[in-house]
């Protein structure tokens, strides 16, 4: 069976990278510019449709009228040096790279989809690195998102201190998830960390948070997308619901 929704791509030259980015963007079947949409922006994008099913997802979840009115919108990156150039908090284009999602993407965005005129029908979600950055960046944005889906999320001090030090998180919508085995990930600089202690740190501090949050541990999850799939229609469904 084929896809009810379109799939389109769009590409924007970034004054922040200096390098062309392509939007691959996924409407639903009944997609009309009378109405307002949530935008659901992917890093990983790719991944997200390709291994994350999301694109099957979102028209098997609006047909039930579980999701209303959602747009997804995947952001991929070059190879694992690019991604984690860009999506490590210390990264060398991380900052540039929130730009890009914050000055270029969003009032693009706004333009091509029409939706209300409030930050909380944006989210960012993203695996691994990529859940590192969607947290970040709407923790950074409050006003731009509200919405942040953290699926195993890589965490250092860095992450934990910001959180910590945000006075209030009460804006914010967060959903995190972790596996309980992800404790000899291997990571893109050739060294593997133990990923359930830190994010268990990280569910403490969010927890103490004013945000609107939900924390899930997936028993006998490893850091594959086999459990991240399984897990996406619960992810939508608490952030679009």
């Amino acid at each position: 069976m084929g896809r009810k929704g379109k799939m389109f791509e769009k590409e924007i030259n970034s004054s922040f990278l200096e390098e062309t980015m392509t939007l691959q963007i996924y409407h639903p079947e009944t997609f009309s510019e009378t109405h307002k949409y949530d935008i659901c922006i992917m890093q990983d994008g790719k991944d997200y449709f390709q291994m994350g099913r999301v694109a099957t997802l979102s028209d098997k979840l609006h047909d039930e009228e579980v999701l209303h009115n959602v747009v997804f919108v995947g952001i991929h990156y070059k190879d694992k040096y690019d991604r984690r150039k860009k999506y490590h908090p210390s990264g060398e284009q991380n900052e540039d790279y929130i730009q890009f999602l914050v000055r270029e993407v969003v009032p693009y965005l706004d333009e091509l989809i029409p939706t209300p005129q409030a930050g909380k029908t944006r989210s960012i979600i993203g695996d691994s690195l990529a859940g590192t950055l969607a947290l970040m960046t709407t923790m950074k944005y409050p006003h731009l998102f509200k919405k942040a889906g953290l699926q195993s999320p890589y965490v250092d001090d860095t992450v934990l201190t910001y959180v910590e030090e945000t006075s209030s998180l009460s804006a914010l919508d967060i959903y995190h998830t972790i596996g309980t085995k992800e404790t000899d990930v291997h990571m893109s600089d050739g060294k593997t960390a133990d990923f359930v202690e830190p994010n268990r740190k990280l569910h403490q501090a969010l927890e103490k948070s004013d945000a609107v949050y939900t924390y899930y541990e997936l028993a006998d999850g490893i850091h594959t997308w086999k459990y991240w799939q399984n897990d996406m229609r619960r992810l939508l469904t608490t952030l679009f619901d």
